[in-house]
């Protein structure tokens, strides 16, 4: 016990943890010296119910963000809509998601995680509601608006919740269960769009919010929340409840209470204030600062913005039109393919994420990405030019399976991940709304402008995305750390110390 005894007896601006010459994260002792917290000893069966129906919140954004796929060609007959108001349908998505990724920081951080989870659910049903009895594109479009607002909140308090009541040893595979869900949600709403009306797919989006509100009675609180607010009882009865009731959880409490108490004594922080120099560099990963050093100005994009203008939200919500543009007669045999593929792949990632570590899976993810948009450019650049015709339709469907695989398998999970890790308490709240607002704001960007970019050039487009996660592979390696298998107040230790003497 002398190594945990001194490491909490250590100030906050002393490292817990330092990295390797890879990036990774090691303790300042060997892992094999280091004694089993017994905290981790017992049942983890509330871990894996309260986590369960936490991602349910994952399954509606999934549902939300592939809902124009299989259903673009029956809105816009239905509804008469032109080409731009429908890009204004799916794009509005995004403005909602944007203000609720704004607010959902402090909702969580006011309400806790569990009354975060119920507000994002009420709003999705409500806009559910609205797109499956609309008869007009007004009421349609705050429907969609709506149901982003849900999603916004969703992205930040979800990861954030379940990394918040993960043991270390499951806290990157139980996290990773959120982008599994999320490809869930997409992958059935693909197969389901293809039998059903977009009303009644509209209206069987339903559920999963009502499938969380319900489940919110059955799960605790996060205790680090608990232990934030002062509700003490709470926090040890939340936290003796997680991991099991014979285990001992003093060890981890006392870890958890030390650390909250002296992150207490720091000032509130505020959206402005994370580009204080201390926070900067946790900031930098998750989002996009501009950093000045010396005669260079640098653009720092973080995960979140090459996530998305790499083509996330393009390739995810206009993979029908897609697959049609390339020689396809329906855009539903590719849409079928999607959506069954993504499931096993997603879920490979999950196994792997505490396994392989986050770094290893970005990169591999990154050249993935790469890969698949260039393989699609390429093949409406023969297209254009006329070449090899009948290779077309199928270099495409593979080019976009090969980029939803390796989104799905690293960056498009691990994101989430590192950002719901690397914040301390008194910043998360202000830090994760900022890097949900850069993931929205790029899925705006991209899903609005990609009918017209698609006009503009089929190939161009698609060798855009390309480079923009060639340059993903080169900022993960430079910049994002390990953080595998280390508590969460280890993690934002070495971030906050790594900052005061970068």
């Amino acid at each position: 016990m002398e190594y945990h005894e001194s490491t909490r007896q250590q100030d906050m601006t002393e490292p817990l943890i330092r990295q390797d010459e890879k990036g990774s994260i090691i303790s300042e002792e060997d892992d094999d010296l280091k004694p089993e917290n017994p905290s981790q000893k017992g049942s983890p069966g509330v871990e894996w119910l309260s986590t369960a129906i936490a991602v349910w919140g994952s399954f509606q954004f999934g549902c939300c963000v592939h809902y124009t796929s299989p259903t673009q060609t029956a809105i816009r007959k239905d509804l008469n809509l032109s080409l731009a108001e429908y890009s204004v349908f799916a794009s509005v998505l995004a403005i909602g998601a944007m203000i609720g990724g704004l607010t959902s920081g402090h909702i969580s951080d006011l309400i806790g995680r569990k009354g975060t989870m119920r507000v994002a659910a009420a709003f999705c049903i409500v806009g559910w509601l609205a797109i499956g009895f609309t008869e007009g594109v007004l009421l349609l479009d705050l429907g969609r608006m709506c149901t982003g607002y849900g999603i916004g909140i969703f992205s930040y308090v979800v990861p954030v919740f379940i990394a918040e009541i993960a043991p270390k040893d499951l806290r990157g595979g139980f996290t990773s269960l959120n982008e599994l869900m999320i490809q869930v949600g997409g992958s059935i709403t693909y197969l389901l769009g293809t039998v059903l009306t977009w009303r009644m797919l509209a209206l069987v989006g339903l559920i999963p919010s009502l499938m969380l509100i319900l489940g919110m009675f059955f799960v605790p609180e996060s205790p680090r929340w608990l232990v934030m607010v002062g509700q003490q009882r709470e926090f040890e009865a939340s936290l003796q409840r997680l991991r099991g009731k014979d285990a001992d959880i003093s060890f981890e409490a006392s870890e958890i209470q030390e650390y909250t108490e002296k992150l207490q004594q720091m000032p509130q922080i505020r959206i402005l204030d994370l580009f204080q120099k201390r926070y900067l560099h946790s900031v930098i990963v998750s989002i996009f600062p501009f950093h000045y050093s010396g005669l260079y100005l640098k653009l720092w994009i973080g995960l979140m913005l090459f996530k998305q203008f790499g083509g996330m939200s393009a390739i995810g919500s206009y993979a029908s039109a897609t697959l049609e543009l390339a020689g396809f007669s329906s855009g539903k045999f590719g849409t079928i393919v999607i959506g069954l593929c993504q499931i096993p792949v997603t879920t490979i990632a999950v196994a792997l994420m505490d396994r392989c570590g986050r770094r290893p899976l970005l990169l591999v993810s990154s050249v993935g990405t790469f890969l698949g948009t260039f393989l699609i450019g390429l093949a409406f650049y023969l297209k254009d030019h006329e070449l090899v015709l009948k290779l077309i339709p199928m270099m495409v469907l593979a080019g976009v399976l090969i980029y939803l695989w390796s989104l799905a398998s690293g960056i498009g999970s691990a994101s989430w991940v590192i950002m719901s890790e690397i914040f301390p308490l008194n910043v998360k709240g202000a830090a994760g709304s900022l890097a949900i607002w850069a993931n929205w704001f790029g899925s705006w960007a991209v899903s609005y402008t990609f009918n017209y970019l698609i006009s503009w050039s089929s190939s161009g487009t698609f060798f855009l995305y390309s480079a923009v996660s060639a340059a993903a592979i080169l900022f993960v390696a430079k910049l994002v750390p390990e953080t595998r298998r280390r508590t969460l107040e280890e993690i934002q230790a070495h971030m906050l110390f790594s900052n005061s003497h970068s």
